[in-house]
């Protein structure tokens, strides 16, 4: 199955191989400290989705360094892009937020940085920032929307709506920088169809990037309660890669696929167990 890839676009922007650190800038979430909520999202882990990124505790020079020896083994002259992935990394007093990201966006090694956040959550003061920076090192703004469907939002607890969705990319590209949206795929009660409404909404959109990032249910999360309620069902392997294919089939050719699945930490993985042989999955979507 051909699509453009996440690393195919790296490639060809700036000719080497780019690998992507996770960073903790040590923020949280409107979802969780009680300015929306205070459970966060239904299906989000206790690390806020950044399950993978190195220590708040840690600068972030030093988290870029300790992702580096990661992948050490893999890379002998390699480039990376700052990736600020745990909670909501633009919500948060705007003078720590900046000298985060230019203390990453300055580090030598790195070519550009992505940054997570939520729609709701990109101030004036914010937009402004990202378009400084932008003029330094590309930025990438990840926009966890997850479905377009009011119904599937309120049930993971999604905190806006989709015209907050819509005002946002609207802004983002105003300063040119580079949008990544995230879909789940598999949510509770949607079907096929649903979430491919979802895909074309996001394309109509004319953003640069989608990650279609299967659902996970992960311990100590709600989503985990109404599962182990029998609530719903996970997605099978073979209705994923179904959906999946249908899913590339939509997405235009200038609308680089960040992601195709996704695997939470094993340790937490409550279902679809299948989802952690992460091998076997892209083997059998590239083989499509």
């Amino acid at each position: 199955m051909k699509y453009y890839s996440l690393n195919n676009y790296l490639k060809d922007t700036f000719g080497c191989k780019v690998y992507k650190i996770s960073l903790n800038a040590g923020c949280t979430c409107p979802n969780r400290d009680g300015t929306i909520d205070t459970r966060g999202c239904i299906f989000c882990s206790n690390g806020g989705s950044g399950d993978f990124a190195e220590s708040s505790s840690l600068s972030i020079s030093q988290q870029i360094d300790a992702g580096k020896q990661r992948v050490a083994s893999k890379i002998k002259s390699g480039r990376y892009i700052a990736y600020f992935q745990a909670f909501t990394n633009t919500y948060g007093d705007i003078e720590i937020l900046k000298k985060k990201y230019y203390e990453a966006v300055n580090h030598q090694d790195i070519v550009a940085i992505s940054i997570a956040t939520r729609p709701d959550c990109l101030s004036d003061e914010i937009l402004s920032l990202l378009n400084e920076i932008n003029m330094i090192k590309p930025v990438f703004v990840e926009l966890g929307l997850q479905t377009i469907h009011e119904a599937s939002a309120m049930y993971i607890r999604r905190g806006y709506s989709l015209s907050v969705y819509d005002e946002a990319v609207k802004n983002l590209k105003k300063i040119g920088v580079n949008i990544v949206v995230h879909l789940i795929i598999g949510l509770p009660n949607e079907n096929k169809e649903d979430i491919l409404e979802s895909v074309r909404y996001v394309c109509s959109s004319k953003v640069n990037g989608i990650k279609l990032q299967l659902l996970h249910v992960l311990k100590n999360t709600d989503l985990a309660d109404d599962y182990m309620a029998g609530k719903f069902k996970t997605l099978e392997f073979e209705e994923y890669l179904d959906i999946i294919k249908s899913c590339v089939e939509i997405i235009p050719n200038d609308i680089v696929i960040h992601r195709l699945t996704g695997d939470g930490a094993k340790k937490d993985l409550i279902a679809p167990l299948w989802s952690a042989d992460k091998k076997r999955v892209l083997n059998a979507i590239n083989n499509m």
